[in-house]
């Protein structure tokens, strides 16, 4: 071999469900932040179905992910929750705006099951110290 050989590996492309799991944790961040502004220009930026869909995935992984962790009622009052979510999602196939409105809902279950995680995880501590 002659001459330098480059030792710098390139990161393969994102597929569109990291890119889309990316963007619902950067969604997520801007609105526990405040900056719901800013969370609304993410989601204008996006005008492809099938992009808010996946960021829309991204989202459900979180809630669903976070939802085991319920206890039993609350476990599956949070997979009502999701059925509708998807039903929503399902309505709006094609409506980008509606999609958006979904996504605002779907970020919305995510804080909710989270909040309710840390209160059962609470409560969970206070049962065992007591």
């Amino acid at each position: 071999m002659t001459g330098r050989q480059s030792e710098e590996v390139t990161a393969p492309s994102e597929t569109p469900a990291e890119v889309g799991a990316r963007r619902a944790r950067t969604y997520l961040h801007l609105i526990e932040d405040g900056r719901a502004d800013e969370a609304e220009e993410l989601l204008a930026g996006l005008s492809d179905p099938r992009e808010l869909v996946f960021l829309g995935a991204g989202l459900t992984v979180l809630a669903r992910r976070t939802g085991r962790t319920l206890p039993t009622a609350m476990r599956a009052q949070a997979s009502t929750r999701q059925v509708l979510l998807g039903q929503l999602r399902d309505r709006n196939r094609r409506d980008v705006d509606g999609l958006r409105s979904w996504l605002r809902e779907a970020a919305q279950e995510v804080r909710t099951v989270q909040r309710l995680a840390e209160a059962a995880a609470r409560l969970r501590e206070e049962g065992s110290a007591g």
